[in-house]
């Protein structure tokens, strides 16, 4: 039925408040007024003001972030040509940079015969810890002269300078729940409706979501943003382009033992444990804080691949444990990553719309870098719209072609994207393979790649019997399993023990279990009166699926067995926001077998925690 909503008309809606919406705030607003006062970038749908500019984050705050970075911040520079690290909290330059490869110590995880003749050659370096520091950093993954700090950090820092300019609004606890189309353009944006119930029924205090008209729509909402997902579904993507190669990068903030030797700025990359295909990561701040945490791949082939216990796996690693035991946790949070890089890049233009950032396919898969790569995205297109709101000129497709994609396509952040492009695509093959692509597409400059077919969830991931076979007899898995099952629990836990994993020794200083870290990383809530973000398409699907990657995998344990199987419970005062569950279901949907059966769409709630 048709429902009568409220409108508001605007100049430029954007979508997600990240760095990259971040810089085209930053560089848009300081074209709009001149130092006297005058109008230079006048509104159309106010005569006599400046352009409105209005940015809706899902987020109830601006600090929300979920990452540690470290970055050359060659874009923040041009930004900013005093920049100085020391205004940010908990920034600083990077001083230092170490590689380790972490061999496995308990002999637990999945090694095929060539990462274990990998670990026998590189052990011949000369070993600590169970670990080999490696002599040699490539250029192409070096952050020399670069900056360590925190999104969350970072996104308050230049948020409140945003808000005292007076010329852009920045609303947190805004969900978008699509974008409005109108014979393939896109005129503005929709709120979510709030006063429903979970499945979205209207309840006594229904108030449906307002439209957003705008001549022009900013979407920077992250690679699972729902309204990026609706413009992939609606347009497709480039002939060639992908979506299938993810990671969860799960993280914490750590306060490391009043005798640590770790100066701030240092930079500690891992990889190899606590599953070959993980990779970890140290950086330390001022006062002895430092943000850690692990990359869990969709390429890793495991249907018990567990994040949050493997974080603790890695913190306890010989190597790594030596920084951090006797330290405290702060906070700890989680996100995906789009690892698709370019060969993920939508249609970044249409008529009233451009995309900008993570979800526009900028981050560099190659130098693990995404935040000034997105940062530039968003300056590129605020230069663009000057350009054409100086003109008069519409944002139609082919102006923001010339204006936008024009600049972009002539930059450094495309130059050394078309280099990366292929560069994880090994990894679909196995970690070999993987460093071997790596290494040959750095060192060549992109010319020279190991190609591979990707493939989806479905595709990939093997079944529990197939996993364990020669290391689990099939019948005990069966038990375990049956008898989860039955007790409404993932068999993750109890598979993994059997595995040779040792439990984790919590300590309530360091080591919580993942309920109780819900509770102390940060703020976990979820408004009422929004529905349910996370849904499960088909039932069916979930009642025959025997490995539910959906359940080991959440980041905030949001999504859980249930009792006596059958499609899993979700409970969104636990979910991070991470949006983890959408790539990692491994039951195809009928009518497209690269989708999985979880939609993960607009809502409330979210893990907020500033020092992340």
């Amino acid at each position: 039925m048709d429902i009568e909503r409220q409108m508001m008309e605007v100049d430029i809606a954007c979508v997600g408040f990240g760095p990259a919406t971040a810089g085209f705030l930053h560089t848009l607003s300081g074209a709009m007024m001149a130092p006297d006062g005058q109008i230079l970038l006048e509104s159309k749908v106010m005569p006599g003001a400046p352009l409105q500019v209005v940015c809706y984050e899902r987020a109830d705050d601006i600090g929300f972030g979920v990452s540690g970075v470290v970055t050359r911040a060659r874009a923040l520079r041009e930004s900013f040509p005093d920049f100085d690290p020391a205004q940010i909290p908990m920034a600083c330059p990077v001083k230092e940079e170490q590689v380790l490869y972490l061999l496995d110590p308990i002999g637990a995880s999945h090694r095929s015969s060539g990462v274990k003749a990998l670990d026998s050659m590189i052990g011949l370096l000369g070993k600590r810890d169970s670990a080999v520091s490696l002599p040699y950093i490539p250029p192409f993954l070096s952050k020399e002269e670069g900056v360590v700090f925190s999104i969350g950090q970072f996104n308050q820092w230049i948020g409140s300078q945003l808000m005292g300019t007076g010329l852009v609004q920045v609303w947190p606890g805004m969900p978008v729940s699509e974008p409005l189309i109108d014979e393939n353009k896109v005129v503005g944006i929709r709120l979510v409706d709030q006063g429903v119930d979970k499945d979205g029924s209207p309840g006594p205090g229904y108030m449906p979501g307002m439209d957003i008209r705008a001549a022009l729509t900013v979407v920077g909402d992250g690679p699972v943003g729902p309204v990026g997902q609706k413009l992939d579904a609606h347009f497709g993507l480039p002939e060639g382009h992908h979506i299938s190669e993810w990671a969860a990068g799960i993280k914490a903030v750590v306060e490391l033992p009043e005798n640590t030797e770790l100066e701030p700025g240092f930079v500690l990359h891992t990889l190899g444990y606590p599953e070959p295909e993980v990779f970890g990561f140290l950086y330390v701040y001022p006062d002895r804080i430092a943000s850690l945490g692990i990359f869990v791949p969709s390429w890793l082939d495991s249907p018990i691949r567990s994040s949050y216990r493997m974080l603790q796996h890695w913190m306890q690693h010989p190597a790594v444990w030596r920084h951090l035991e006797g330290g405290t946790l702060r906070s700890w949070g989680a996100k995906s990553l789009q690892e698709s890089g370019q060969r993920g890049e939508p249609f970044l233009t249409g008529d009233g719309y451009a995309r900008i950032g993570e979800g526009s396919g900028s981050t560099n898969v190659l130098t693990g870098s995404g935040v000034d790569e997105a940062w530039a995205t968003g300056v590129m297109l605020a230069e663009g719209v000057i350009e054409l709101a100086q003109a008069g000129l519409p944002f139609d497709q082919v102006n923001l072609d010339r204006v936008y994609l024009g600049r972009r396509r002539g930059s450094w952040v495309e130059e050394e994207a078309q280099v990366a492009k292929k560069a994880r695509d090994g990894f679909t093959r196995g970690m070999i393979p993987g460093l071997m692509g790596m290494a040959l597409t750095g060192l060549s400059g992109g010319r020279i790649n190991v190609p591979a077919t990707p493939k989806a969830p479905s595709q990939r991931i093997p079944t529990l019997n197939e996993y364990f076979r020669g290391r689990i007899d099939s019948s005990e898995v069966e038990a375990i399993v049956s008898q989860c099952r039955q007790q409404g629990k993932s068999p993750v836990d109890p598979l993994m023990d059997k595995l040779g994993w040792p439990q984790i020794a919590y300590d309530g200083k360091l080591l919580f279990s993942h309920q109780d870290a819900l509770l102390l990383g940060g703020k976990v809530q979820a408004a009422p009166g929004f529905a349910d973000h996370v849904r499960f398409a088909d039932p069916a699907l979930c009642e025959r699926c025997d490995r539910q990657v959906c359940v080991a995998m959440c980041s905030g344990q949001a999504i859980a067995a249930a009792e006596g199987g059958g499609r899993p419970e979700f409970d969104r005062e636990k979910c991070v926001h991470c949006g983890v569950c959408l790539w990692n279901c491994c039951q195809a949907r009928a009518d497209d077998g690269q989708r999985g059966n979880i939609d993960f769409e607009a809502g409330s709630g979210g893990l907020h925690s500033a020092e992340n």
